[in-house]
């Protein structure tokens, strides 16, 4: 990067660590804005002398308007790059201010700047008619992620009849391997977390049961509680993280690497040996995951209930038994296996959306995510809402 710099180097040293600097004078040709210090990249970096040069450069705009200053002086510049100058160029509104005092190659360095600056766009204005093509945009973006999504899913169901027919081709071992690094790698992270939220749950209900002499009924609470809704929930939510993020960001690196045009020229199906594997795999794993969540959600309440409470394990396992029906552990399984079939068929949708760039590959993995957990929260909701009356004693 080139620069504009004193001809004298002992004058050099002693202005180094000059910080830049605008000052307004008044003079015969009106007022003038003065500069000084080194206008360099390397000096307007710091943050101390980036927001003093910023206070500066409100000063004058406050003025106003730029034009207010007609003068500009920069010969007592010693060090002026590019930078520097397209921070002036752009203050000045991309255009020459009335009079500009500067050497000559200050003003070759500023006209090169102008010459190679695009123009700003102008504002478009936000109009009753632009905010309609605004809405019927997302609309039609709307409507092309349903029609892929539906798409997607007749394509899983045509590719699990094909694998009824013949089982012999399936991608097994996609789908083994899918069951290890989805769900045996997960059970750690869930295990802790479902603990924690057993024993965060457990202190606090106690508390509050403690003031009425309901000690006992935090076996209802809790069991009710982590085995039909916080145990599908915590581990779906865990999975469309973890899981969810990996299957949109492996299918669009995927995409970005070319591979998936590879396998279209050779002929092999993305549903049959992409989503299906994927979609498989973690509706085996999620009700697998509910259950060891579950579990170590209850034995963390089952702590902390013996430690504040007194009420001894044995007790406890007897009690949830007695009050929380089985059913509602079957429908917990139920509903872990569609928030699986959600995850996978949302992870993939949005992996094979990805467009071949780095910046749609993490706008794809973080939709996936967003999405995943939103859905998962929505198909909980109707559940609720469906099923309130089944396994509630």
């Amino acid at each position: 990067m080139t620069s504009v710099q004193s001809s004298d180097p002992l004058e050099s040293a002693v202005l180094k660590n000059l910080p830049p600097r605008l000052a307004l004078e008044q003079r015969t040709e009106g007022v003038c804005a003065v500069l000084s210090g080194h206008w360099t990249a390397a000096n307007l970096a710091l943050s101390g002398h980036w927001k003093s040069v910023q206070a500066d450069l409100r000063s004058v705009r406050n003025a106003r308007n730029v034009c207010n200053v007609p003068v500009w002086d920069l010969r007592l510049l010693p060090r002026l790059d590019h930078v520097g100058a397209q921070l002036l160029w752009n203050t000045w509104g991309r255009q020459w201010p009335k009079h500009l005092h500067a050497s000559e190659q200050q003003r070759v360095m500023l006209e090169r700047v102008a010459r190679f600056s695009a123009p700003l766009p102008p504002p478009v204005p936000q109009t009753l008619w632009s905010r309609y093509l605004h809405l019927g945009r997302w609309v039609l973006g709307v409507t092309r992620h349903l029609t892929d999504a539906v798409r997607l899913i007749g394509q899983l169901l045509l590719d699990v009849v094909l694998l009824l027919r013949t089982p012999g081709r399936g991608p097994w071992r996609d789908v083994s391997g899918h069951v290890y690094r989805i769900g045996a790698t997960a059970m750690p992270i869930t295990a802790l977390l479902g603990f924690l939220i057993g024993v965060v749950l457990a202190y606090l209900m106690s508390q509050q049961l403690r003031q009425f002499g309901a000690d006992a009924f935090i076996v209802n609470i809790l069991g009710m509680a982590l085995i039909r809704e916080l145990g599908p929930i915590l581990a779906a939510v865990l999975i469309a993280g973890r899981s969810g993020s990996a299957i949109t960001a492996q299918i669009g690196v995927m995409r970005v690497t070319e591979e998936l045009d590879a396998m279209q020229v050779m002929g092999i199906a993305h549903g049959f040996r992409l989503v299906l594997p994927r979609a498989i795999a973690v509706a085996i794993a999620m009700p697998l995951l509910t259950v060891w969540t579950t579990l170590a959600a209850l034995s963390g309440g089952m702590l902390a209930s013996n430690l504040t409470m007194g009420l001894t394990p044995e007790y406890f396992v007897i009690a949830l038994g007695r009050v929380v029906p089985l059913v509602n552990l079957w429908l917990a399984l139920g509903k872990s296996v569609i928030f699986g079939l959600l995850i996978a068929l949302i992870g993939c949708h949005y992996g094979l959306r990805v467009k071949p760039n780095t910046q749609s590959l993490s706008e794809g993995t973080t939709a996936s995510v967003v999405t995943s957990i939103t859905m998962v929260i929505v198909v909980d909701a109707l559940f609720a809402v469906v099923f309130k009356s089944i396994g509630i004693v």
